[in-house]
């Protein structure tokens, strides 16, 4: 299928306002994460602030990095920058923390990109976000919800599962072993996760199919969904095909292909809708599985403040096959956000 080509709505004008960019991102120490897997999946955020900030400079503005640490707050109400890029996907080394820092730039009234306070709230909690999407008739699997090995007990569905930690990004805790074809397996799974991180997890009904990742990004004058499907390579468990902790060292794990008009057509008004209903603003990512026994697309996660930088994210992979660059993206968002600085986040 050959490319199709999608225009953003950059404000040239507006860009030019902008006399400082502040790029914050998570601050990461290893005591602060419960194990090393943790703590490595979150460094690489650093490195990516640093691209983001070239790539702010390569547009002829300036920028600066600020870590998500105590004094965040501090040093940006000192240098008031005209725009913050917010990548902060930790505090203190908890997901579910990050939503601590839209709230307090909403507060503050400081312009920035990425999600608003109750988005990052619904999309930092997987059994949260399903229960919303099951109540608004978007398919998402069945699944149980384990706060504590208390509720460890067996899932009233069929195997194959897949056990997935409540809050967390990314493949975090998903290893070439996560998914499990027996409930013995299924609750010594949720034992050890709930021992080396210490929060809610879920056990969730895996779909054997074909997985799409689609992405929804606003301009400020459309709302725009991109859509591209991810061919695996290799099976992490020589069985299944899916993303994990360990597939991302592997460059040619999977690659992505545009979808077929049909299928595009039903996803993007899924895509929409979901983003809506979750309070979604700015960008979001949602990784759905089409079940290759009678098609239907379930939502497996969601991610409202996805991995935004130049290169290899699945964001920017995906705007690219529909002939979007990342310069074109920064532009769009951060023009966005200075010309209306006071845009309210919730929807």
């Amino acid at each position: 299928m050959a490319t199709v080509k999608t225009k953003l709505n950059v404000d040239s004008d507006a860009l030019k306002q902008i006399k400082l960019v502040a790029v914050a991102y998570s601050f990461v120490d290893r005591e602060l994460f419960p194990n090393e897997e943790a703590y490595k999946a979150e460094k690489e955020v650093e490195d990516r602030a640093g691209q983001v900030i070239e790539e702010i400079k390569k547009l002829g503005l300036e920028a600066k990095g600020y870590p998500g640490d105590q004094y965040l707050l501090t040093n940006l109400l000192i240098d008031r920058p005209d725009v913050i890029v917010n990548l902060v996907d930790t505090v203190r080394g908890k997901d579910k923390l990050a939503s601590t820092i839209p709230a307090f730039l909403e507060y503050t009234n400081l312009p920035f990109t990425g999600c608003g306070t109750t988005g990052m709230v619904i999309g930092s909690n997987r059994h949260l976000f399903k229960e919303l999407l099951d109540y608004n008739k978007i398919p998402t699997p069945e699944y149980k919800f384990i706060k504590d090995l208390r509720s460890n007990t067996p899932p009233a569905f069929d195997p194959p599962y897949i056990v997935k930690l409540n809050e967390s990004g990314g493949s975090m805790g998903i290893d070439n072993r996560a998914v499990k074809e027996t409930v013995a397996q299924v609750l010594k799974k949720v034992e050890d996760l709930q021992g080396d991180y210490k929060i809610p997890v879920l056990v969730e009904k895996f779909i054997d199919g074909r997985e799409i990742t689609g992405v929804v990004f606003e301009d400020g004058k459309t709302r725009h969904v991109f859509l591209a499907e991810k061919k695996f390579r290799i099976k992490p468990d020589g069985k299944h095909e899916y993303t994990s902790i360990e597939s991302y060292d592997d460059p040619n794990a999977a690659k992505y292909q545009l979808v077929e008009e049909e299928l595009e057509k039903k996803l993007t008004e899924l895509c929409a809708k979901a983003f809506e209903i979750l309070r979604f603003t700015d960008y979001a990512k949602f990784d759905i599985r089409v079940d290759e026994k009678d098609g239907t697309p379930y939502f497996i996660d969601c991610n409202p403040n996805t991995s935004f930088g130049p290169g290899d994210q699945p964001m920017t992979e995906v705007m690219k096959m529909h002939g979007i660059e990342f310069e074109e993206i920064l532009a769009s968002l951060l023009s966005y956000h200075v010309k209306s600085p006071t845009r309210p986040k919730e929807i």
